[in-house]
């Protein structure tokens, strides 16, 4: 008799396999509401998600409009508070329009697929986040990947087009390393290239710039009208979502073409009106941002590292083994720092990447300390 044939998902027991040799297999792990360990792994950068009053105006519009946006944004998804935090998010960065999506990753891969597309040309950065990267495979544009924040590199792409668009994409704030994108020289050579510039924002709202109000704002970029941004509102506003800001005839783009906006069920209104309040207290409290850099350095100082431009501080350890290991370790003591290993970061750099908060106390800190020093000493 011939053989009993394979399942057809036995490929995912040997996927398993070979991650697990690698270092690289991955677990979730279900924290508790009240979690004893200090949270320097989070992206809660101004400590607004447990903050009073962006819980209660959460609950408020909860208490209102319902658990949920009940339908697309272009059914019954779109509410007057969705309209209240897009505009409220414009005026903040100098943009002429908003645009809340459901995640920040919905947020770029709408922006990009619909900003280019067959005929036009995406040039994104190397240390793009994934939600970048998922959408350039998506936009059926011819992409080029230039090496992180090569300017002359993204000009030579620009320059040698025969496609009539063009558009480039970058972080701001490099998610893995921290480490800032000089966007003032990239939209010199977008505008002197005829390209449009697009800017995720998620780790730079918040913590660079006047006020918290970004990065490309801090370089002098705010309502140019041939840049983009994106932002999330899961990390300095401590809610759920992401928008897209910039040139109204973009954001009315976006509603006639942008499926991660027309196909998704709209943000569910906590989520909106939390995100509404912690940009309020951001507005209230200008000196959060510096806060966040200040406890930045705090804690590269506790790891030795250099400090860093932003709430990311990377502590590269090398191999995926040595960096799970030390943040088990620091677990154990008290501290939850985060990990991160291929493919969030290239081979042979995986790290500890520690977040700093702007309400971390002199206790927080003390213990950071202790805990890094004993582990980083030991890895």
């Amino acid at each position: 008799m011939d053989a009993a044939p394979e399942h057809p998902l036995d490929w995912l027991d040997e996927a398993a396999t070979r991650r697990r040799a690698a270092g690289l297999r991955r677990s979730l792990r279900h924290r508790p509401a009240e979690e004893p360990l200090l949270d320097l792994a989070g992206n809660d950068y101004l400590g607004l998600s447990r903050d009073k009053r962006v819980v209660d105006a959460g609950v408020a519009a909860l208490r209102t409009w319902g658990a949920g946006s009940t339908g697309s944004r272009l059914v019954t998804g779109s509410t007057t508070l969705h309209a209240q935090l897009e505009d409220a998010l414009a005026a903040f960065v100098g943009t002429q329009a908003g645009l809340v999506f459901s995640s920040g990753y919905a947020a770029n891969i709408g922006v990009v697929t619909a900003l280019s597309g067959a005929g036009s040309v995406v040039v994104s950065d190397g240390a793009n986040h994934a939600s970048i990267v998922d959408a350039c495979r998506l936009s059926r544009a011819r992409v080029v990947v230039t090496p992180h924040a090569d300017v002359a590199a993204v000009d030579a792409a620009l320059a040698a087009r025969a496609e009539p668009r063009a558009l480039v994409v970058t972080d701001a704030v490099t998610s893995a390393d921290g480490t800032l994108c000089p966007l003032a020289e990239l939209h010199a050579v977008c505008r002197a290239r005829g390209a449009v510039l697009v800017v995720d924002e998620a780790h730079g709202l918040g913590v660079r710039g006047a006020g918290g109000r970004g990065l490309a704002a801090e370089q002098g970029l705010a309502g140019a009208d041939d840049v983009v941004l994106t932002v999330t509102l899961s990390k300095a506003l401590g809610s759920q979502g992401g928008a897209v800001l910039g040139p109204r005839r973009v954001v009315e783009h976006l509603v006639d073409a942008a499926r991660t906006m027309i196909f998704d069920t709209g943000l569910a209104p906590a989520a909106v009106g939390a995100a509404l309040a912690a940009l309020q207290v951001l507005q209230d409290e200008p000196g959060l941002p510096a806060a966040v850099l200040a406890a930045a350095a705090a804690l590269a100082d506790a790891a030795g590292v250099a400090a860093p431009p932003s709430a990311v501080v990377p502590v590269v350890l090398g191999e995926p083994e040595r960096a799970f290991a030390a943040a088990q370790r620091c677990a154990e003591l008290g501290v939850r720092v985060g990990c991160f290993r291929p493919p969030s970061v290239p081979a042979g750099t995986s790290r500890l990447r520690l977040t700093a908060r702007a309400d971390l106390t002199d206790a927080d800190f003390d213990l950071a300390r202790r805990v890094l020093v004993q582990v980083l000493a030991a890895s």
